[in-house]
Order: C-alpha cells, then structure tokens, then sequence
C-alpha cells in the first residue's frame, strides 16, 4: 500500500480525488491550507469527511503569505465575480502562485512521511483561467518534484484532462455523497448559484442529470 498525499480543499473536486485516491488502495494523509481563502466553509467540510474516513488531516495556516500575495477576489477586500469560468472577469479570482506554493509544501510533507505522491484536483474546465492548473504547469512541477529531494515525489492529476462534469459523473459511479463538499466562493449559510464556481458545479450537476444536494440562495 502506497503512502500518498492528496491536497485536498474541501470542495468537489478535491473530493473526488480523495476518494479516487481511497478506492486505488492507497495509504492517504490529506493536507489542507488556510491562505486566507474569505471563509473556511471548504476546510470545516474537510475536517468532517476526514474524519468520517479515518484519513490523517492536516490543516496548516499560511495566512501570512497575504503580506506578499494580493489582487485575488478569493483574499483581498475585491468584489466576487458572478458568471462562467470562461469569462475573463474570473481572473481575478485567481492567487498568485497558489498550487505552486501549496504543491512544495505538500511534496515537502510527502518526503517527510515517505509518500511516493501528491494528487491535486486540477482539470480541464481550470485551464482557461488558472495557470498553474495546466498541463504544461503540471508536467514542469512533476518534473522538478521528482528531483527537488533526494526521494522522489511524483505529482498526480487524475482529472487533468476532465472536465467537472467527468468529474462528478466519476465520483457518482463511486456513490459519493456531494453534499459533504463546499464549492461557492462565498462563505454565507446557503451557497449563491451565482459565483463561476458555483455556476461550473451546477452546470456538472445538469450535465449529470442529477440534482446538486446543495442548497441554494436562488
């Protein structure tokens, strides 16, 4: 059984990955960041799923980072934007570097612990807005965990090339209950529907034929 590290957020994406990580037999240690993401929505719903899976969780605060980082809707005081992932409003809710940074860090944890991987939730519906979500980023950061330390690390996107809809019908043929995840960029008690985040998920959930058990302010 190998040791693998999944970054996992909380959201349906990281979900997913944790239990594709689950179902191939691996020994999973989850790690989740406090960046000063606007709420903890996401990491509360982490906690509670680690915890029902008996997986060792991590959550680690580099809320520090935002004296360097800023110009992200996710962390400064800057207007969410609501719409689709492919407009180009949605750039700025992108954080400077994050998966780079989060990557090392977890690679860093996976040399510590003996793990042979780290898995992140990266996919293709990502690729027109993030970068560090790409393909190119993700075979260039693979390329250098894999000689940053005397062990190597590999790094592991099962959904690279999937959209979130492939996603989610992959997480439903595993039975999982998508209700114990948190997508909407905003922390209030029902998620908006409105946010590209929130749009992305229910348009997976329409492709699906399959009713989001979310709850929704509209």
């Amino acid at each position: 059984m190998a040791k693998v590290v999944v970054i996992y957020s909380g959201g349906m994406d990281s979900f997913t990955v944790l239990h594709h990580a689950v179902r191939h037999g691996h020994e999973v240690y989850a790690l989740s960041f406090n960046y000063g993401q606007r709420h903890v929505r996401e990491l509360d719903a982490a906690a509670r799923v680690c915890q029902q899976l008996g997986i060792p969780h991590k959550v680690v605060d580099i809320t520090a980072i935002n004296s360097l980082l800023a110009g992200s809707s996710l962390t400064s005081d800057i207007e969410i934007p609501e719409g689709h992932y492919a407009e180009a409003s949605m750039q700025s809710t992108v954080v400077p570097n994050r998966n780079m940074i989060l990557l090392s860090l977890a690679i860093g944890y996976a040399v510590s612990l003996g793990a042979e991987a780290v898995y992140y939730g990266a996919h293709s519906g990502d690729h027109a807005i993030y970068p560090d979500c790409r393909p190119e980023f993700v075979e260039k950061m693979n390329a250098v965990s894999l000689i940053a330390n005397y062990e190597p690390v590999r790094i592991e996107v099962p959904y690279l090339r999937n959209n979130k809809a492939e996603i989610l019908a992959d997480g439903l043929r595993m039975n999982l209950d998508y209700s114990q995840t948190w997508t909407c960029y905003n922390g209030r008690e029902k998620a908006c529907g409105k946010c590209g985040a929130c749009v992305e998920r229910l348009e997976a959930f329409a492709t699906n034929q399959v009713t989001d058990p979310l709850q929704y302010e509209s």
